[in-house]
C-alpha cells in the first residue's frame, strides 16, 4: 500500500458547462438518461438551468470547506457531457494522471491537456507521469474513469461492474499499471439492462461503503460485501429505487471545516432513510447537497460524476 494514498480528496476539478444538452451518443447504454424528443439539440433553457445547478453545487461545496477548481468548457467542439470530467481523467497521490478510453466519440473530445497543464502551472499540483489508456478505443474497449471504477485508494482495490463502458481487458491494464486489485461483477437495473457505470450503484468512503446489492448478480454479491466488510467499513445498503434516484452517486471529500463531508444531490439525499443518513454522517461528516434535476435528467449522471478528485501532491516550494 502506498502510505500517501488517502480515500478522500480536499480538492476537486469541475467543468462549468457552456452548451449542456442530452447526448444521444450515450443514451443507448445509459438508462438513467431521459432525453427530450429532440434529444441532443442545444437548448438555451436547459443550458441556463444546468448552469444554475452547477453554480449552486460549487457554492455548497465551497461553503462546506472543499476546495473547488472550476474550469470553463469551450464552445467548440461541442461536448454536451463535459460537466462529467471524472470519466476521462483520474488523479493519484503519487502524481499519476490517467486518461481513459470513452465509448461515445463526442465524449473523447472532453479530454483537455490544457487543463492538466493549468493544474500544474496555475494551481500548484505536481504530476509525475501520465498513463494513457485511450489506445483501447481503437479496438472498441472502454473504461470510463471513476465512473467505471469505484476506487478504494487506501487498500488499492478497484470495484467495477462490467458494461459496454467497462471492459475487463482495460481493467486489467489499469490494475497492472497502477498496482490495484480488481473486484469485477455484473450489475443490472430493474429492466435487466447492464448498469452503465459502477459509481451509480456504489460509493466507497473512508469508513463507509454505500452499495445497491440487489443490482449485483446474486452469486457475486457475497464476494463484493465480504471485500468491503474486510476493510472495516460500515455498509449502507441501497434499494433499486434509491439507486435510480442517484443515491449511490455520492462522494466523500475532505473538508477544512469538518474533516470530511459527503456530497450528493438533493434528490439522492431525499431518497435515503433517516437511518441511512445518520450512518453516513456518523461515518463521515455532514451531507452536502444541491438540487441538480436538469443535469440528472438529461445527463444521466449526478453529483459524483461532476467531481474529479485532485489527489495529486502539491509542488514543493523552490
Amino acid at each position: 500500500m502506498n502510505l500517501a494514498d488517502r480515500q478522500t480528496a480536499a480538492d476537486v476539478m469541475m467543468i462549468r458547462p457552456v452548451a449542456f444538452a442530452g447526448n444521444p451518443q450515450t443514451q443507448p447504454s445509459n438508462s438513467f438518461q431521459q432525453l427530450d424528443s429532440d434529444g441532443g439539440t442545444i437548448d438555451a433553457a436547459s443550458q441556463a438551468a444546468a448552469l444554475r445547478e452547477f453554480d449552486a453545487l460549487v457554492g455548497a461545496l465551497r461553503q462546506a470547506g472543499v476546495n473547488v477548481h472550476v474550469f470553463d468548457d469551450t464552445p467548440e467542439p461541442h461536448t454536451p457531457d463535459s460537466i462529467f470530467p471524472n470519466n476521462w481523467v483520474s488523479f493519484h497521490a503519487d502524481g499519476t494522471v490517467v486518461l481513459y478510453p470513452m465509448l461515445a466519440e463526442n465524449r473523447r473530445l472532453e479530454r483537455r491537456l490544457d487543463l492538466l497543464e493549468a493544474l500544474s502551472a496555475k494551481h500548484g499540483f505536481y504530476t509525475s507521469r501520465v498513463i494513457d489508456l485511450t489506445r483501447h478505443e481503437h479496438t472498441g474497449r472502454y473504461l470510463e474513469g471513476t465512473g467505471s471504477l469505484v476506487l478504494d485508494r487506501i487498500h488499492r482495490v478497484a470495484y467495477a461492474c462490467v458494461s459496454p463502458r467497462t471492459d475487463l481487458d482495460v481493467l486489467g491494464d489499469f490494475a497492472q499499471q497502477l498496482d490495484y486489485d480488481i473486484v469485477a461483477f455484473e450489475a443490472l437495473d430493474a429492466a435487466g439492462a447492464p448498469i452503465y457505470h459502477t459509481n451509480v450503484l456504489m460509493s466507497v468512503g473512508e469508513r463507509f461503503a454505500a452499495v445497491c446489492l440487489n443490482a449485483i448478480r446474486e452469486d457475486e454479491r457475497e464476494g463484493v460485501v465480504n471485500q468491503l466488510r474486510g476493510t472495516g467499513r460500515a455498509i449502507v445498503e441501497l434499494s433499486l429505487d434509491q439507486m435510480n434516484a442517484f443515491a449511490g452517486n455520492m462522494l466523500e471529500l475532505a473538508s477544512s471545516l469538518t474533516g470530511s463531508v459527503v456530497a450528493m444531490s438533493q434528490r439522492a439525499r431525499d431518497a435515503l432513510t433517516a437511518e441511512q443518513r445518520a450512518t453516513l454522517e456518523a461515518s463521515s461528516g455532514p451531507i452536502v447537497t444541491a438540487a441538480i434535476p436538469t443535469i440528472e435528467r438529461l445527463g444521466g449522471g449526478s453529483v459524483r460524476c461532476m467531481l474529479a478528485e485532485l489527489h495529486l501532491p502539491s509542488k514543493k516550494p523552490l
